[in-house]
């Protein structure tokens, strides 16, 4: 049962709604609102009566793309509608998780309760139904160029709701009519342009944008932690995170990140005798780095929050002026820049957290560790973390090489009527697996972290750094001589994911 309720309707949903949505964390329902309900009929009886009046609208008395100067005549137009969600199925790739799939169908009824995409109310009801029941759209990830919206992955919500193609019903992947019908629910006929409303817009990119930026709030607590749980285990000089410092360059993220270290480390940290005046990088400016990537969050919300809350079809329904307006709210440019400055901000996180993770293994630069922190127990035919390091360089340097932005190679399609387009989809797809990789790297970190408190000594660590420490030693032994540990980054990668590790509030310190 989950523990709230978001309400689709005249109100605006956040990108926090939309994640809560997205993990099962939160139910939905659509709204009763009686003046929301008349405006989502009067948006369909506009598109009517333009209909019955004989005017000429893109994708309903048209064909699509290149195709728009192809007349339908008016008896044919719900043919288009089958056909447009039909000849779009052709993507590829691996299917979208359930998460993702639902933040994508939570994208596409945000805008469609809009009012202006002439769709009626059992189609908004239907995608919350979508949403209630876990029937979600098995959605292959690639296909899309962003721009005409998302067409192809779309196509597979509008299908759904027709009962074709394949849905997961809480996890369990089938028929999609035979999903609805587990559920009671008939499938729908869509009617003239409902296809195109579904289908052109950019909720692909919206939905999984607002997973990302989730995700990458928790990897910037959990960096924070590490980085702190760092500076405590190599005898670093915890004066580096005094407020004073980021008063007088006061971004915003740097100064929460730097708050959070504080915490963790505690008072008196800094008193260590053999301490340097000042430590490497990778720890000194761990909150200049992870205060970008906080800053950018904040920078970004604004920008999805107005896509996910927008009418981003085409064209769009004025029912009160009876018009159509034909334009391009469907391009995906503000999803696309966002995205590719998120892999960016991720991905130097990652290198961060790597940089750290080689000064932990390195005698050189760990203040007196053992080399790749083998347990002086183990002998010297042990390799400890050695493997480990080399693989979180590994997922760093993948992280990294994702950081070319998608948005700067549109390219013409569709008979060059889609001659600019944003590759938002294609950069979204890019921050998950940026975030992806910077997780993973994080938790071989973690593991390693614990691994030098165990040498230390609990009782010689920070508060935090315990707690750290006995919430993954809950879950995972100290690595006291050669063995797989796949097993155990898998475990904390869970822990993480469903947000059980000791980090402390994302929001504030």
């Amino acid at each position: 049962m989950s523990a709230r309720t978001i309400t689709f309707g005249p109100a605006p949903v956040s990108v926090d709604d939309v994640g809560a949505i997205a993990s099962g964390a939160a139910g939905v329902a659509l709204s009763t609102d009686a003046a929301f309900r008349a405006r989502i009929d009067a948006s369909r009886a506009s598109l009517e009566r333009q209909l019955a009046a004989g005017r000429t609208i893109y994708g309903v008395t048209t064909g699509v793309g290149e195709s728009c100067e192809t007349v339908v005549p008016l008896p044919r137009t719900g043919e288009v509608s089958a056909n447009l969600l039909r000849f779009h199925g052709c993507g590829t790739g691996a299917p979208l998780t359930d998460e993702e799939s639902a933040a994508v169908v939570a994208a596409r009824l945000a805008s469609l309760c809009r009012g202006h995409s002439g769709v009626r109310a059992v189609v908004l009801e239907r995608l919350a139904d979508l949403l209630r029941h876990r029937i979600l759209p098995r959605i292959p990830s690639e296909g899309s160029v962003g721009a005409s919206g998302d067409l192809t992955p779309l196509s597979y919500v509008a299908a759904v709701l027709t009962g074709e193609r394949e849905a997961s019903l809480r996890g369990e992947v089938m028929p999609a009519r035979a999903a609805l019908e587990r559920c009671g629910l008939a499938p729908l006929e869509l009617r003239p342009k409902e296809a195109l409303s579904l289908m052109n817009g950019t909720s692909m990119m919206t939905g999984l944008a607002c997973v990302a930026f989730v995700r990458a709030r928790a990897l910037a607590r959990l960096a924070a932690s590490l980085s702190a749980m760092a500076s405590d285990v190599l005898r670093g000089n915890a004066s580096h995170f005094d407020a004073r410092i980021f008063a007088l360059k006061p971004h915003p993220g740097q100064a929460a990140c730097a708050a959070w270290m504080r915490a963790h480390l505690g008072d008196g940290a800094e008193a260590r005798a053999g301490t340097r005046v000042q430590d490497r990088y990778s720890l000194r400016c761990a909150p200049h780095v992870i205060g970008v990537l906080l800053d950018a969050l904040a920078m970004f919300r604004p920008l999805l929050e107005i896509e996910l809350n927008s009418v981003n079809d085409n064209p769009i329904v004025d029912a009160e002026r009876d018009e159509i307006l034909h334009g391009g709210n469907f391009y995906g440019g503000h999803v696309a820049f966002a995205m590719d400055g998120l892999k960016t901000a991720v991905a130097n996180v990652a290198d961060l957290l790597d940089r750290q993770l080689v000064m932990l293994c390195n005698p050189a630069t760990n203040a007196g560790l053992p080399a790749d922190l083998v347990l002086p127990e183990a002998g010297p035919t042990h390799h400890g973390f050695k493997a480990m390091q080399i693989g979180a360089s590994a997922l760093t340097a993948e992280a990294l090489k994702l950081t070319m932005p998608a948005s700067v190679f549109s390219r013409s399609t569709e008979s060059h009527n889609q001659d600019k387009v944003s590759m938002g989809s294609i950069a979204a797809r890019e921050s998950q697996r940026a975030l992806e990789l910077a997780e993973t790297v994080a938790v071989i970190e973690l593991l390693a972290l614990c691994q030098a408190v165990d040498l230390r000594g609990p009782a010689t660590c920070a508060e935090g750094s315990r707690r750290m420490h006995a919430a993954v030693r809950k879950l995972v032994g100290r690595v006291d001589a050669d063995r797989r540990q796949d097993v155990d980054i898998a475990r904390i990668l869970e822990s993480h994911r469903s947000g059980t590790l000791p980090t402390g509030d994302a929001e504030s310190p």
